[in-house]
């Protein structure tokens, strides 16, 4: 049974009677006493070192370990920062030239000259595309060490395993009592005194190149009355609990019933920085995400960008690029990657105060999955999507969202700037997607389509409904305005339907002509069968994630709108502005034309798109059947009771994901990354603090090059320096909560998404009466 505890916990004192038992019991065992071998003494072993001595904690309290696995509570969950030097290079992009030049010798560069990097992913032969080097093993190798010291640091700490009885980094040897072969092995914590084990891995799986030499604990008598606690900083992948699953039952239970090998699910996350010296070094990445005028030394930076950087765009990339890691990491060592991240779900969930010259935090939210060979692409394009939504929200004025899809005015599809952006193009697919789908429900081959039929009003023996437009629109979402930032916790869509005639002909001969009364009851059963069935698809099925996605970036846009509008933001001259030349259709839906979108969609009006075969009272006939509207946006603020007690973590788990991925503690499954906008890149200064040259193992550390840190640019005021004011909207603010206070969040998201909401109709002709 797994226990949840909290730390610290009381010390608990040995006895100096069961230290003496437990030496009986060794030497009666054979097992060996410090310092010595199973059978015989094994040359040159490191004896180790106190690990309060070698962390620098003398005087932390020593605790109990857990005798049982065990998890952290969550209120304990959180990160620990460590300097990784291979960040400092992580916006190389060099020309192909310039690869060349360097050769493959990198000894003769300075570990300050990206010029070694060049020259080391010259003389490698496993990737061949520099950045995939670069971000996939290079800059996770630099950070590998200084990354298990601090965690072990941690762990050590936090777990009081303190005193002159626990010992760090101790070499023993493990002999297979099987095979007779033996293991040289390095505990990361020994305690002679208690028998107890500690093994601490940063991320969630086991170290591959130990697991023969723990294996062979596991089997061996002579460690029998030893304890072994395994440590985990991640989640565990599937082969840990595989790993772990086969020691404990090898290992067996200890004389009172209790596992000899246990888990402890530590939970904390890694926040990976570059050198001091070297923040705003001139080789430093800056990325667009939500950065407003991102440039080759501004952008934005974050551990949740490092992720969405190494996403690849497909599959077979993906497992190409996991083989790769996997061969040159046999040992499982690099922290958890894209492999498991399902970005198709990708939301951007938060943002922080927009405060002007500071940068924005922000943090996405995405669902994972546990094999890692399943989900991690594409995490590079949905994030661009994102932020290319976002600005397309801030630039255009509200008067040109909307999109039409009706087959009387061909001309006016869409605003000519908006579809030019894929925040139009996804609308607009989004309303050619419903329409689909909504005739789909309709199949008389379903249990609800069978039903639905059967239930519409009957004209001469015939089921029979009329034309009728569907569009979408916003649900009342839940957001939560804190600390002058915005979460969004759910923003759910919602379909509507209404009947609606139209002066285009689609052919055939039309099945019935209802009267006003049999009209309304036809759309009465729409509403109750095929409406929530339909709806239920936009807020959940894979292809409508990108307007879900589309749409929580429209609601995080507005915010800064009205924040704008009480004092100029960095995005002051964005908003308004009707350029969005810089959030253009990107590949691979560059050349996507709204025109051919709306042949598309006539022609299914005019031909059809599916055949049902239908009872009737005349036999079986065949049935040929076949916008978006976020013109109002209610929102509900949650008032701070709900939201602490609803999602208690949320304000931590943001911030964690500014700085790397982390799991969303308030929702299983899900995990948070994101980064902040005010990233810069500097020439530096003339004297920085030094970083010590580090070595070559596994791959080149570079040293610090003399960098600076100057404040970050401030981007010039727009509309003659005064504040945008908000989009003007007759629903005004934000529902109530029970609160005396007005709810001001957020006025509604402006103006006419779509128009008329896009025309769906449904002509229903007969072309055969009987069946062959």
């Amino acid at each position: 049974m797994t226990q949840f505890i909290r730390l610290p916990q009381r010390r608990v004192w040995a006895r100096g009677v069961l230290a003496l038992a437990c030496t009986a019991v060794m030497t009666m065992t054979g097992f060996p006493s410090l310092g010595t071998a199973e059978a015989a003494k094994p040359p040159a072993l490191k004896p180790g070192k106190r690990c309060d001595e070698l962390f620098g904690l003398k005087g932390t309290p020593a605790k109990q370990l857990p005798q049982a696995d065990a998890s952290r509570v969550k209120d304990l969950w959180d990160q620990y920062p460590y300097v990784n030097p291979g960040m400092e290079f992580d916006g190389l992009n060099p020309t192909q030239q310039e690869l060349e030049a360097a050769g493959k010798d990198y000894k003769k560069y300075p570990h300050s000259d990206p010029r070694r990097i060049y020259a080391r992913f010259n003389a490698q032969k496993r990737w061949t595309n520099f950045d995939d080097y670069l971000t996939k093993q290079y800059i996770p190798n630099q950070g590998n060490d200084p990354r298990g010291e601090a965690f072990e640091k941690k762990v050590v700490k936090e777990m009081g395993l303190t005193g002159p009885d626990w010992i760090c980094q101790k070499e023993v040897y493990f002999t297979d009592p099987d095979t007779g072969e033996r293991h040289k092995r390095v505990l990361d914590a020994y305690n002679k005194k208690s028998r107890e084990i500690v093994e601490m891995k940063s991320n969630g799986k086991p170290d591959a190149s130990q697991t023969p030499a723990d294996k062979a604990w596991a089997r061996h008598k002579g460690w029998k009355s030893y304890k072994y606690t395994f440590v985990f900083g991640e989640e565990q992948k599937s082969e840990a609990r595989t790993f772990m699953k086969d020691m404990k039952q090898t290992a067996g239970k200890d004389a009172v019933g209790r596992e000899r090998v246990r888990e402890y699910n530590f939970h904390s996350d890694h926040k990976p920085q570059a050198p001091k010296a070297a923040q705003n070094g001139p080789y430093r990445r800056n990325d667009q995400f939500l950065s407003n005028g991102a440039g080759k030394n501004t952008g934005s930076r974050g551990g949740g960008n490092d992720l969405i950087r190494q996403s690849p765009p497909n599959p077979k990339t993906l497992k190409d690029q996991l083989d790769r890691i996997r061969a040159n990491d046999p040992q499982g060592r690099m922290p958890r990657g894209p492999g498991g991240i399902d970005f198709s779900t990708l939301d951007l969930r938060y943002i922080g105060e927009p405060v002007k010259g500071e940068g924005l935090n922000y943090a996405f939210s995405a669902k994972k999955v546990d094999d890692e060979y399943a989900a991690g692409w594409g995490g590079q394009e949905k994030a661009q999507l994102i932020s290319d939504a976002f600005f397309t929200w801030l630039a255009l004025t509200p008067d040109k969202f909307w999109v039409n899809l009706n087959p009387d005015e061909p001309d006016r599809v869409m605003d000519s700037a908006f579809g030019k952006t894929d925040a139009g193009r996804v609308l607009l697919e989004a309303d050619l997607q419903m329409k689909h789908d909504f005739f789909k429900a309709m199949d008389p081959e379903t249990d609800l389509g069978e039903q639905f039929w059967a239930s519409l009003p009957k004209v001469n023996g015939r089921p029979c409904f009329t034309g009728i437009r569907n569009w979408i629109e916003p649900k009342t979402a839940s957001v939560r305005e804190q600390d002058g930032g915005i979460y969004i916790l759910d923003a759910p869509l919602r379909l509507k339907s209404t009947p609606q005639d139209f002066d285009t002909d689609p052919g055939g001969e039309q099945i019935c002509d209802p009267t006003e009364a049999e009209r309304d009851q036809a759309q009465q059963v729409i509403d109750r069968m095929i409406v929530p069935e339909v709806e239920k698809t936009i807020n959940t099925a894979p292809q409508y994630a990108d307007l879900r996605s589309v749409y929580t970036a429209r609601v995080a846009a507005e915010y800064i709108r009205q924040q704008d509008a009480g004092s100029a933001t960095d995005y002051h001259d964005v908003i308004n502005g009707n350029d969005v030349s810089k959030w253009p259709l990107r590949a691979p839906h560059q050349d996507w034309d709204k025109n051919e979108l709306f042949q598309e969609y006539r022609k299914i009006f005019l031909d059809g798109e599916f055949q049902y075969d239908v009872d009737t009272d005349e036999g079986v006939m065949v049935y040929i059947v076949g916008g978006v509207d976020f013109s109002k946006q209610p929102k509900r603020n949650l008032d701070p009771v709900r939201f602490k007690a609803e999602h208690p973590y949320k304000p931590r788990t943001a911030q964690f994901a500014v700085g790397q991925m982390t799991d969303d503690a308030d929702q299983d499954g899900n995990v948070m990354l994101g980064g902040n906008t005010a990233g810069e890149s500097t020439g530096g200064d003339e004297d920085p603090a030094p970083t010590p040259t580090p070595t070559d193992k596994p791959t080149d550390e570079p040293t610090d090059k003399p960098t600076g840190t100057p404040s970050p640019s401030t981007a010039p005021g727009g509309n003659d320096g005064k504040p945008t004011p908000p989009a003007q909207n007759p629903d005004g603010n934000l529902a109530g909560t029970g609160s005396d206070t007005p709810v001001g969040l957020i006025t509604a998201i402006a103006a006419v998404l779509a128009a008329a909401g896009g025309a769906l109709t449904w002509w229903m002709r007969r072309r055969r009466v009987r069946q062959s």
